[in-house]
């Protein structure tokens, strides 16, 4: 199992990996022995929180190591009158009947509320390598499809401005 990622994307990882060692984890280590000097652990809540906020901490960091080491680094080039990654596509939803803006992108910087579709999505599978004026059907589930036409590509690049997703 590996995610499919740029090396933009390996590059933020391993830069939140270097703050949250270097900066965050001190400080997280700090707050933990300032609170545990309250006194009674049993009855201590600011120890609980610090305590629980260094363990989130040192999980995020766990976590986006494992993204790296299982990482398939993929570039974000494709055809110029193909959707590709970090393109941005206006589509036209036959069943909604309304004009819509996505923009693609990999999984780590996906956020749908800001138009940002994973390529991995029923949306991305569909749209990605696709041409201007296609019609793609979109299938969420056995039961349930719709039908987007794609009305312009604008090919974009992975310029590191989008964040990558937090839990």
């Amino acid at each position: 199992m590996y995610d499919e990622l740029t090396a933009v994307d390996i590059q933020k990882m391993q830069e939140e990996i270097n703050y949250r060692i270097q900066e965050l984890r001190p400080k997280l280590i700090k707050d933990v022995q300032t609170a545990r000097a309250f006194g009674d652990l049993s009855e201590n809540f600011e120890y609980k929180c610090a305590k629980q906020e260094k363990n989130r901490n040192e999980s995020r960091i766990r976590y986006l190591e494992r993204m790296i080491s299982t990482a398939k680094v993929i570039s974000a080039g494709s055809d110029e009158d193909r959707v590709g990654l970090f393109d941005t596509i206006v589509v036209f939803n036959e069943k909604l009947k309304k004009e819509m803006t996505f923009r693609l992108v990999t999984t780590l910087r996906a956020d749908a509320a800001k138009g940002l579709v994973s390529k991995e999505s029923p949306v991305g599978k569909a749209l990605l390598g696709r041409k201007a004026g296609e019609t793609v059907h979109i299938t969420v589930n056995d039961s349930l499809g719709y039908d987007m036409t794609i009305r312009s590509i604008e090919k974009g690049e992975d310029d590191a401005s989008l964040s990558i997703s937090s839990f």
